[in-house]
């Protein structure tokens, strides 16, 4: 065990990750054929977005100065903020964490985040400045910054190319001298955390687990703590990137097993695999489970899809924890499932694997946060969509919930972004000055005004230069309203939405108008109202199609013409009352566009 080091790569978005765990691949002959794309990131939507969506970890065996050889376990993370949770599973399976900074962009809002994650996990860490080949590098900035935002001394900063591999060969070595090995006993009895995991069609669900104290090999028969059942295994191995088979896997490693786990709501991110001889095996403490922040309804288009869309979400939360799923049914859309997810572009990547991967054809709907709602009784009641609010009678009053962002932005840039914040309901809590070049600046936002465009204006006003990250604080009174969208008469909860009361009414004005253009003309006038409780805020009509009854009219009496004219009369009238009204998909996009 004192020759094993576990360890992973925290930064920011885009500050080189998979670049420089390419590079230490490279460098101990793990990969031979070097790839313009990163080897760690294997799904098509990370190759097509260029970011890392999914924690890879990777066996690498290393011949050190000492003349020693070592196993180091690496785990290559994503940088986005809505990838969090699985930066936060990744440090629980490892000792120590590698800090990247990019040479050309210094501290970001993610970097200090993912720094007090590993703080608090207890991980020895590596500042390391990334991109040191680039021109325009600002070290002496780096150095500052990364003394006065996070307390790291500059004579402890390493200094890399993950591109020209420069400087990486001293980062091994200062992996092998810094982090601390595992602790654990390999004779004590099996107890591994299981920190991802993945469906095979045909063996099942694979746990990727860290084993903190025991070992497992073929034929042991194990436990799952949280369910107490019992399976045995059938192989053992590591990935080096790929599966590799192996004899036995003991504490302090990182590997994967298999034991035909057919169910896959058996396994549980977080949850300790024990051996089935020692029961009584405490499970591992300090893990956390994810907080949803955005919620939406997801339907299939065609309804004989719904067992389909249940077995893909069952198999997805295996390969991504993070979400959190319930059965909804809407009367516009059908049965579905309401979604919880830890952000928007966490939203997007998921919606998009469910198609890729699985096939699926699926209609999300608008994405909301949870309300607290204090009712006249009074109770407590939290909702994660509109369609859950209760009467307006009985409310007394509504909280959102609020989250603390630190905005980190160049000086030249503080005054558009002070402005777009004060346009999304933002309060300045505080503003501080790590360098002479950047401000920092904290707000309280409704997590309602985040979800809607935020991050993509921010990148807009500072032309790509502010980050953000955010942490949930805690909800707040506020002046909210549910705002009902009636289509001929008739309620479409899938379109209903909450707002601010003074915005309320001007956001149902644009949609009114935009499912004006979506919604195709029928044989009959199709109303769009929006409605406030049972005030009507705006409405447009639909004009109807007239078919031409007169063009089989060749001649004859001006009778013959009436009586066909008469009897389409009579027809609008009973289609006005009976006919139904399609609503496109594109309706239903058009909510999240509101914004644009």
């Amino acid at each position: 065990m004192k020759n094993i080091r576990n360890f992973c790569i925290i930064a920011h978005i885009d500050h080189g990750k998979s670049t420089l765990a390419d590079r230490i691949l490279e460098l101990t002959n793990v990969i031979h054929t070097v790839s313009k794309e990163p080897s760690l990131d294997s799904m098509d939507l990370e190759r097509e977005r260029g970011i890392t969506i999914k924690a890879k970890a990777v066996r690498i065996p290393y011949y050190a100065r000492n003349g020693q050889d070592y196993i180091l376990n690496l785990i290559d993370t994503p940088g986005h903020v809505d990838f969090s949770y699985e930066v936060s599973r990744s440090l629980k399976a490892c000792e120590g964490a590698i800090l990247l900074v990019d040479a050309s962009q210094g501290v970001e809002a993610q970097t200090i985040a993912n720094t007090y994650l590993a703080i608090d996990a207890g991980l020895t860490i590596i500042p390391v400045i990334n991109k040191i080949d680039l021109t325009n590098i600002m070290l002496d900035d780096c150095y500052l910054q990364l003394d006065e935002m996070l307390g790291i001394p500059s004579e402890d900063v390493l200094r890399v190319s993950g591109k020209l591999g420069t400087g990486v060969p001293e980062l091994l070595e200062a992996i092998i001298e810094r982090i601390p090995p595992p602790q654990g006993s390999p004779d004590e009895p099996l107890s591994c955390l299981i920190f991802d995991s993945a469906y095979d069609s045909y063996r099942g669900v694979l746990p990727h687990i860290r084993i903190f104290a025991g070992s497992v090999q073929r034929g042991d028969r194990i436990m799952l703590k949280s369910t107490g059942k019992v399976f045995e295994v059938d192989e053992v191995g590591y990935f080096s990137p790929d599966p590799v088979v192996g004899q036995k896997l003991g504490a302090g490693e990182v590997g994967y097993l298999t034991a035909t786990i057919r169910e896959a709501g058996d396994v549980h991110v977080g949850d300790t695999i024990i051996s089935a001889k020692h029961p009584n095996t405490p499970a591992i403490p300090g893990f956390r489970h994810p907080q949803p922040m955005v919620y939406c309804g997801l339907y299939p288009v065609i309804s004989n899809d719904y067992g389909k869309l249940t077995a893909a979400l069952e198999k997805f939360q295996l390969n991504d924890s993070s979400i959190v799923y319930e059965k909804e049914s809407s009367g516009a859309l059908g049965y579905g499932y309401r979604v919880g997810f830890l952000g928007m572009l966490h939203m997007d990547i998921t919606l998009e694997r469910l198609k890729r991967e699985y096939e699926l054809m699926l209609i999300a709907t608008m994405p909301s946060v949870v309300y607290k709602i204090i009712t006249t009784k009074p109770e407590e009641l939290y909702v994660d969509s509109p369609s859950k609010f209760p009467e307006p009678d009985r409310i007394d009053h509504i909280e959102e919930p609020i989250i603390r962002a630190r905005v980190i932005v160049p000086m030249e840039f503080v005054g558009p972004c002070m402005e777009l914040a004060d346009s999304k309901r933002g309060s300045l809590i505080g503003m501080e000055h790590p360098d002479g070049k950047r401000v920092v600046l904290i707000y309280d936002f409704p997590l309602a005004e985040i979800i809607t465009g935020y991050y993509d204006k921010l990148k807009s006003v500072s032309r790509g230069y502010a980050s953000v990250s955010y942490d949930l604080m805690g909800y707040q009174p506020g002046d909210l309203v549910k705002v009902d969208i009636l289509v001929k008469g008739t309620k479409v909860d899938a379109l209903s939405y909450i707002a601010p009361r003074e915005t309320a009414s001007t956001r149902g004005r644009a949609l009114i108008h935009k499912l004006r253009k979506l919604i195709p003309r029928h044989q009959f006038e199709v109303s769009l109202q929006a409605a406030i409780g049972k005030k009507v805020v705006a409405r447009e009509d639909i004009v109807p199609i007239r078919k031409d009854v007169l063009a089989k009219c060749y001649g004859g009496d001006i009778t013959r013409k009436r009586k066909l004219l008469e009897k389409q009369k009579e027809g609008k009238k009973l289609m006005k009352m009976v006919g139904q009204v399609e609503i496109p998909q594109e309706a239903f996009l058009s909510l999240l566009k509101l914004e644009e």
